[in-house]
């Protein structure tokens, strides 16, 4: 039996496809793994923002139309990179354990981002990460920046900045941890809505495959990624805000904290919400109605056309 991975064209998504690779292996030793590399649109056009191609879900469609065509089996993703809308006929079969959820700065001189100088030039393509720096750090200039994270961390140099932010779970897969310079905490960086995890994407109709790949679902990961999922669900999501959620699953508890920004960080809408890991979905519906009803609303109002 023959198990196709596809996975976009980047050093990080081969990693993380090879990852789950070996997983599957020791649970079907059996099979024959082959791991397909997909050139999306979001790999292709790294010189323009994601703003301007269609956001984060330029990551997935190739890949997902690859998954429904039959030339795959598996699409593996970033789970911050998928559109809270899927393709009717496809599913996620399983949600792995996640890795660490913050996002880091890497440095020139390995410096922390409070000792940085004003005007600093602080590289990241995020919305979410530069509107949350700027809310703390107003005198920052933010340079726009996208690529691998090789090429990333190469433009501290080629670019003159002072450092990057990027997130932890890439550089440690990538065996990077040791050019970071700083975690960044989530009390001033709350992450993307589903940073860190991976999900493994499946034809519906494939309940083999399905079956066997719900033995790798990690429980309080998949709990977690739905709430933050539903968050953003219910926030509406054809508009272009900063938007950021983490949850974190205790046993039968779950507390989910979110946040909307204006693009600029000069307002920031947060709170967070607390219940059984049972209704996570009812959690970020809840979270949503409450940033929305504090002026989330109306920061929607103002960006969105």
């Amino acid at each position: 039996m023959k198990i196709k991975i596809g996975t976009r064209g980047s050093k990080l998504a081969w990693a993380q496809a090879d990852y789950v690779a070996k997983k599957l292996e020791k649970e079907m030793p059996q099979a024959e793994i082959e791991i397909s590399v997909i050139r999306t649109g979001g790999d292709i056009m790294q010189d323009i923002s994601l703003l301007q191609i269609g956001g984060k879900g330029v990551f997935v469609k190739e890949i997902e139309d690859a998954l429904l065509a039959g030339t795959i089996d598996v699409a593996v993703h970033s789970m911050k990179d998928v559109p809270t809308d899927i393709p009717e006929g496809l599913a996620f079969a399983a949600i792995l354990e996640r890795e660490d959820a913050r996002d880091i700065l890497a440095s020139r001189d390995n410096k922390k981002m409070e000792k940085m100088h004003k005007r600093a030039r602080i590289g990241t393509g995020s919305l979410r990460r530069s509107a949350q720096l700027l809310s703390v750090m107003p005198d920052l200039e933010i340079v726009a920046l996208r690529g691998n994270l090789d090429t990333r961390l190469k433009k501290i140099e080629t670019e003159n900045l002072d450092g990057i932010i990027v997130a932890a779970a890439g550089m440690k897969r990538m065996g990077l941890a040791d050019k970071i310079s700083q975690y960044l905490p989530v009390e001033t960086m709350l992450p993307a809505v589903g940073q860190g995890a991976l999900g493994l994407e499946v034809r519906e109709a494939d309940e083999f495959l399905k079956k066997m790949l719900e033995k790798m679902n990690h429980i309080p990961t998949s709990t977690e990624v739905a709430a933050e999922r539903s968050f953003l669900r219910h926030l509406g999501g054809g508009c272009r805000l900063p938007i950021a959620a983490l949850g974190k699953a205790t046993g039968s508890s779950l507390t989910l904290e979110g946040l909307v920004a204006s693009p600029v960080g000069s307002a920031i809408i947060r709170d967070q919400v607390q219940g059984k890991a049972e209704e996570a979905e009812e959690l970020g519906k809840k979270l949503a109605q409450i940033i929305l009803n504090k002026g989330g609303r109306k920061l929607l109002a103002l960006v969105c056309v």
